[in-house]
């Protein structure tokens, strides 16, 4: 079957052919056919732009590869087909006291997508990538061989598949420790900062004190106002920080109740709208407060609206997310900031993180600094202008999100993941013949097309 398909941010559109396996014996049966000249696999098209895509290409769906396989309760690890979906996960081990060890902004991700992002959350900081807790996967490669794969065992390409967006081989199944609960609550302390010096300081004197840590920052305040920011920091709720009345301390989360039931008209997010909601929403909270909040809430508060991302319009939109070395980010980021403000591009979400220190992944997004993430609507120019941020990017010594990314060139590419080179000489020994692709591998020159 061919049919249009596209990433989270619906930009770009391509045909590709689609191939859907029931099990994991016709994985192998389909690459094995070669009924189309490359695949890559896709799991519930949670990247953003083409990472998963492979124009007039196959395609692998491997949601149905969803199966439990084990739970030790003692070692919190378990083992698990790579359909499976974060959500599967929560739903099922949440009510018995466990949680994922890192979690992305959605559960709607699969688990083998989440080790090919190698995903990081809110704890990059204290706890690094999905990447510290995945004691070994098992990768069919394009040869039809299974290949168990740890930081131990085949560690080349354990760490070229963490990260490796699909190019490496099929995950199969993967072992994942889990972290223990006591309630499906965050204690979290909410805080303004008046600007991004404030943000900067807060962050770095205080994050060590809280698991998760996030700012919301308003890209289009100006002057000494300039990067002012919400900080939500969090921890855990334990069962002595639950009200006595509260009777169930690991409640179900609630399934999506709102929905965007069709593709907004560009103008519903122009610069003065988006301007006047990031006023809104940074001045009706206090400047210091403490909530319990619903993990829920807390960890996917977007998950509550289904196909959110058709607020940015037919057209789509690309989050454009880029990490800045520690010496260089606040420097960095505000030059990027006034770099949007002077192209009148109206970011409706961003969001900064920091991070701690990076893991050998060879093409793994992480390192010691700062992330910064916003979404920016499709319209004429924006490649052009993301090209541009890209080499300013490059001047302050960070590097591009690849499951977010969309349009970044195959220079710029390079020059931003150094071990590159490392990564295709492992590809070409396991795939010598091509058979793992996509556009966005394609494009960023990993592979030739």
């Amino acid at each position: 079957m061919t049919r249009p398909l596209s990433g989270w941010g619906r930009f770009p559109v391509e045909r590709c052919h689609i191939f859907r396996p029931e099990k994991r014996a016709e994985v192998g049966k389909v690459l094995a056919s070669r009924s189309a000249p490359s695949y890559i696999p896709f799991g519930l098209g949670r990247s953003y732009g083409d990472a998963a895509l492979n124009s007039d290409r196959g395609v692998l769906m491997l949601n149905r590869l969803n199966r439990f396989l084990s739970i030790d309760p003692q070692t919190a690890v378990l083992e698990c087909e790579s359909g499976v979906s974060l959500a599967e996960i929560i739903h099922f081990f949440l009510p018995r006291g466990f949680f994922l060890p890192v979690t992305p902004g959605t559960k709607f991700v699969t688990v083998g997508g989440a080790i090919a992002s190698d995903i990081h959350g809110k704890n990059h900081h204290r706890d690094g990538t999905l990447a510290n807790f995945i004691l070994d996967f098992k990768l069919l490669t394009p040869g039809g061989e299974v290949l168990l794969c740890s930081p131990t065992t085949n560690r080349e390409v354990f760490w070229a598949t963490c990260g490796g967006m699909g190019l490496t081989g099929i995950i199969l199944s993967a072992a994942v420790r889990l972290q223990r609960i006591e309630s499906s609550y965050v204690l979290v302390d909410l805080q303004k900062t008046e600007n991004f010096d404030d943000a900067f300081g807060l962050m770095g004197e205080s994050d060590d004190q809280y698991q998760y840590s996030v700012a919301w920052v308003d890209c289009l305040a100006k002057g000494k106002s300039t990067g002012r920011s919400l900080l939500i920091r969090g921890n855990h709720a334990a069962t002595a920080d639950l009200p006595p009345n509260l009777v169930n301390p690991f409640p179900v989360p609630a399934e999506p109740r709102l929905s965007v039931p069709f593709d907004l008209p560009a103008i519903g997010l122009n610069r003065l709208t988006v301007r006047l909601l990031n006023a809104l929403y940074y001045r009706r909270h206090a400047t210091v407060m403490q909530q319990l909040v619903a993990l829920d809430s807390f960890f996917y508060p977007l998950d509550a609206i289904g196909d959110w991302n058709r607020m940015y319009g037919r057209k789509g939109f690309v989050q454009y997310q880029v990490v800045l070395p520690l010496e260089n980010a606040r420097d960095g980021l505000l030059v990027l900031l006034e770099k949007l403000r002077q192209s009148r591009r109206a970011p409706f979400l961003a969001v900064m993180k920091r991070f701690g220190e990076a893991n050998p992944g060879l093409l793994s997004f992480p390192m010691k600094g700062y992330t910064l993430a916003m979404d920016l609507p499709v319209t004429g120019g924006l490649v052009e202008v993301l090209h541009d941020l890209d080499k300013l990017v490059l001047d302050y010594g960070g590097r591009v999100y690849l499951a977010k990314d969309a349009v970044l060139t195959a220079e710029s590419f390079a020059a931003m993941y150094p071990k590159l080179d490392e990564f295709r000489a492992i590809k070409e020994k396991i795939d010598p013949r091509g058979v793992l692709s996509s556009s966005m591998a394609r494009r960023l020159g990993v592979v030739k097309d």
